[in-house]
């Protein structure tokens, strides 16, 4: 049974744009000379999924197939999925509550938080995809031979 994985692409898409949100989010939050290391690691989010992770996994199987081996691709899923995962639960808990959350900087993050939720929501389903991807490969890469195999006994 082969996975219908048409909506892959689409998704990857949906991917690229919300990284470029949350970076635009996090970059405006920077830009007021503002460190913290919660933030910075949202931006590096945004940053690994729009121009490394999400262009590998949606180029290297079609384009690059000797770089697409098939552990890296469910292995750059997981990461991925753990920096979100992580990303925005640490942005969220950095934040002040939202009665207090009236500052535009603030609001940003706010904003932050939810695409990075969405994003790893996103992730998870391409996740799954992926690791079940793997274990039907290897499940049919079986060792025995088939019926019309014939062995030659040696010389």
């Amino acid at each position: 049974m082969a996975l219908n994985v048409s909506w892959i692409y689409a998704v990857r898409v949906i991917q690229v744009f919300f990284a470029i949100i949350v970076l635009a989010l996090t970059a405006y939050y920077i830009s007021w000379f503002t460190y913290s290391d919660t933030v910075n690691f949202m931006l590096f989010n945004g940053i690994w999924t729009a121009f490394f992770a999400t262009p590998y996994l949606a180029l290297a199987p079609v384009y690059f197939p000797q770089l697409a081996h098939r552990f890296v691709i469910p292995a750059v899923e997981v990461i991925t999925m753990i920096f979100w995962f992580a990303g925005f639960i640490a942005l969220g808990v950095f934040l002040p509550p939202s009665e207090y959350c009236h500052w535009s900087r603030c609001r940003a993050l706010q904003a932050a938080t939810v695409f990075g939720a969405f994003e790893w929501a996103l992730f998870v389903a391409t996740t799954i995809v992926a690791v079940f991807g793997v274990l039907q490969s290897r499940a049919s890469h079986s060792t025995k031979p088939t019926a019309n195999t014939s062995f030659h006994i040696g010389v």
